[in-house]
């Protein structure tokens, strides 16, 4: 994420400025935020006013929560319409994910993968490391969908979904399941799981006798889409970003 931040001949620069620099609080309230023990820098807890750090290396974290390093990477939300293929170009014509980042200089790549007919949050990022770390399953990033399905979903039915479910590729474990609506002919259901497997979520839902008639990604571990329009693109906050890079060890 960038930002302008001024350093000395070595790259480095003060802590608390770097901190107030980066919108954390006001550089008094920031030094206080030191003084008291709110502040880790690799690991250590970092009390001396006037420390410096390289912006670009350091593993800052304050209360707890990582603040980004300063960089030249992008990370992006997009909302992905139903229809378009999940990759930056395609040999049969279809709407791709490069038509709508088309204004965008980088040459991004995107975190995993949704299915054509699926829409939802999908990251974006030249950050290559990053992308291939969000989508290795080693991570285990939780991934929430909104499906509505056929059929009135039954109380057993999630249980049977949170038990575990044996596809011919192997178990698939949900974190959570809920059933948000049902009728007589149709239900919506909120899944959290970590898998990236293939149309994961249409197929457990077929195996449990509810075909998906729609599907929506609506968060990516700490990332929720919200109201972000079909189509539309925003950057990660700090928060998000911070909190994915200490979900996957960046």
């Amino acid at each position: 994420m960038t930002r302008e931040i001024e350093t000395d001949e070595q790259g480095l620069v003060r802590l608390q400025k770097l901190l107030a620099q980066s919108g954390v609080a006001s550089r008094r309230k920031c030094e206080e935020l030191m003084l008291g023990g709110e502040v880790e820098v690799d690991g250590e807890v970092i009390t001396r006013l006037g420390t410096k750090v390289d912006p670009r290396t350091a593993v800052i974290k304050v209360s707890g929560k990582r603040l980004p390093p300063i960089s030249d990477h992008v990370y992006l939300v997009l909302n992905k319409p139903r229809g378009v293929v999940s990759t930056m170009s395609d040999p049969e014509g279809r709407r791709s994910l490069s038509d709508l980042v088309a204004d965008r200089p980088e040459r991004l790549f995107h975190v995993g993968r949704l299915d054509t007919d699926t829409s939802g949050l999908l990251l974006l990022t030249n950050d290559g490391d990053f992308a291939h770390r969000m989508a290795h399953p080693s991570f285990e990033v939780e991934k929430t969908y909104v499906a509505e399905v056929a059929g009135r979903v039954a109380r057993g039915t999630v249980a049977d979904l949170l038990a575990g479910v044996e596809l011919d590729d192997g178990p698939v474990h949900v974190r959570r399941a809920r059933l948000v609506d049902t009728a007589a002919d149709r239900s919506i259901v909120e899944l959290v799981i970590h898998e990236g497997r293939n149309r994961i979520v249409r197929r457990l839902m077929d195996h449990v006798g509810h075909p998906v008639r729609q599907l929506s990604r609506i968060r990516f571990g700490p990332v929720d889409l919200g109201k972000l329009p079909a189509g539309a693109i925003r950057e990660l906050t700090d928060d998000e970003l911070g909190g994915l890079l200490e979900l996957v060890g960046l």
